[in-house]
């Protein structure tokens, strides 16, 4: 919904924390949730890591706005729903997060949420979306191979984004 990217992006940060460099996590060097890779194709050059460790706000805002948000469609989902969705494309992906979304009102998934996808969202309940996007979220994880190191965070993650989606949609 328009205007809740600014909340949104707040309860990513949230979720995302600061600077870490997990040798399990495959994106590497990470800071407030952006990894190195995404920040150098942002910058367009290579990126130190002290550069990483120094990421603020106002550096990640416009990555999520691009990346994430505008290309989930986040104005134009209700609201709830456009948290449920922005969150996972944050976690794992814009196309992954669409795909579901699409899965779930039943339109063709082609990871790019469009005129169709949005009419189908429309005409559906947010609650139902958004309990849907959590299970579909749940499985996901459940059937990674990293579950096992990140899975306790990553279902705490999933529970509290459908626990402030449902908020947000009533």
């Amino acid at each position: 919904m328009k205007g809740n990217f600014e909340s949104a992006l707040a309860m990513v940060l949230k979720h995302e924390g600061g600077f870490v460099d997990h040798p399990k996590d495959p994106g590497g060097a990470t800071n407030m949730g952006v990894t190195l890779g995404t920040y150098e194709q942002w910058m367009g050059r290579s990126v130190t890591i002290e550069e990483m460790k120094a990421l603020t706000f106002d550096d990640v805002a416009p990555i999520y706005r691009k990346n994430y948000w505008d290309r989930v469609r986040g104005d134009d989902l209700p609201s709830g729903v456009d948290w449920s969705v922005f969150d996972w494309a944050v976690n794992s992906g814009p196309s992954r997060s669409a795909k579901a979304l699409q899965k779930i009102v039943m339109v063709t998934r082609d990871g790019a949420i469009g005129p169709k996808t949005l009419y189908a969202v429309a005409n559906q309940e947010p609650d139902k979306i958004i309990d849907a996007m959590y299970t579909a979220r749940q499985r996901f994880y459940e059937r990674l191979n990293a579950f096992d190191v990140f899975g306790r965070g990553w279902s705490r993650r999933n529970t509290e984004t459908r626990d402030a989606a449902l908020l947000m949609a009533r």
